[in-house]
């Protein structure tokens, strides 16, 4: 006997119960731990997150470090003061020659040395290459991490040429070891001031094709704007510095606040921006890059003649004292405690670096965002692995 069709009505209207209870079950999403890393691509180093995940929501995420440190700190304690800038350029290894200038700045200042003008403008051409350098890779390899490769062939062509100078100068394109105790190892070559200038307008003109290609591009725009909110007083009470601070509306910069090298001589911008985002934090190192193209031509202007190193004894001896010393890195402020107890080798060094500063927002600011954002947000902050893992 066939069912009657109230029957097949209400076996119909059963399935239907059975089908959504089935589809409810599937789309619920418990909670879940999942790490991102230890080895991830917009991380520039060994890093992992212990990320707690509803679905794509992250929940909650722990920054986990020391995958490589390497102890810099204790191994400047058994070396020469001379020998010690070897060690620093690998600090944060894209920024290479910055990471010896307030060492050298804070030995000749318990020495009472004072480096010839020439070698001032030399240091600070050679740091300003090096910070050009430094944002060039974040600016291509930003736009990678969101989707975008073009502008990455073009700002790593050019990086090619800045990285020429450094070496026609020093020896060395990552870690140059040109500076020395009272001044710098060698003078500019010849022809330095005439390629350099040719190269000062190459990167102008990339900076004017990844803000067309990379800043002007609709999805750029929206992975960044309003992504990664990092309010000023947030940002001052986790000690950031740098391009992440002034994108947060702190017009701080250690080369105009406390001058050093010959930055109080010269006319720049210290660019800030108040939107807090990750477009904010990019944008501002697009804009420092142009600055720094503003210094160098300035330096070369003004270059001075004369020697390139002041006297010093041929043993460097430091007297006992102790000294801080801060300059603002391409990754923001990098300072070192030394302190002397007399002789060649310092009897501690702590170093202070950008990026660890930097990374310590990580837990607060990955809290209740979409997983989509996390690579935007870790990019945004461009922090360098061995700058945290010192």
């Amino acid at each position: 006997m066939s069912p009657t069709p109230p029957v097949l009505a209400a076996q119909a209207r059963a399935s239907a119960h059975l089908a959504d209870a089935r589809m409810a079950i599937e789309l619920e999403t418990p909670e879940m731990t999942l790490n991102i890393g230890p080895q991830h691509p917009s991380t520039h180093g060994v890093f992992r997150i212990v990320a707690e995940v509803d679905g794509e929501k992250l929940l909650k995420a722990d920054p986990v470090l020391g995958y490589m440190h390497r102890g810099y700190e204790k191994l400047a304690e058994v070396r020469t003061y001379p020998q010690i800038t070897t060690l620093v350029n690998r600090i944060d290894w894209l920024s290479g020659y910055c990471n010896e200038i307030p060492f050298i700045l804070g030995v000749e200042r318990l020495m009472g040395i004072e480096a010839p003008p020439r070698a001032q403008y030399i240091r600070t051409i050679l740091s300003e290459l090096a910070r050009i350098s430094t944002f060039l890779v974040f600016l291509g390899s930003y736009g990678i991490e969101l989707g975008a490769l073009t502008p990455f062939f073009h700002t790593m062509r050019d990086r090619e040429k800045v990285l020429d100078l450094i070496e026609g100068v020093t020896g060395g394109r990552f870690h140059p070891n040109f500076n020395r105790v009272g001044g710098v190892k060698d003078d500019l070559p010849a022809g330095f001031i005439d390629a350099t200038r040719q190269v000062m307008n190459t990167v102008e003109d990339i900076c004017k094709d990844v803000e067309t290609l990379l800043f002007g591009n609709d999805i750029f725009q929206q992975r960044t704007t309003g992504v990664g909110l990092i309010p000023l007083e947030k940002g001052l009470a986790y000690g950031m510095s740098g391009a992440n601070i002034r994108a947060s509306g702190c017009a701080v910069d250690v080369r105009r606040d406390e001058p050093y090298l010959v930055y109080d001589d010269l006319e720049f911008d210290v660019v800030m921006d108040d939107r807090c985002d990750s477009y904010a934090r990019a944008w501002c190192r697009l804009q420092e890059t142009l600055q720094s193209v503003r210094i160098v031509r300035q330096c070369l202007d003004r270059l001075p003649a004369g020697k390139i190193m002041a006297k010093v004894p041929r043993i460097i001896q430091v007297p006992p004292g102790e000294v801080y010393t801060r300059a603002e890195n391409p990754l923001g402020e990098l300072g070192y405690h030394i302190i002397s107890r007399g002789g060649r080798i310092p009897y501690r060094v702590k170093v202070r670096t950008p990026s660890f500063s930097n990374v310590s927002v990580l837990p607060w600011l990955l809290k209740d965002v979409w997983m989509a954002d996390v690579i935007t947000i870790l990019g945004s902050l461009y922090f360098i692995l061995g700058d945290v893992d010192r």
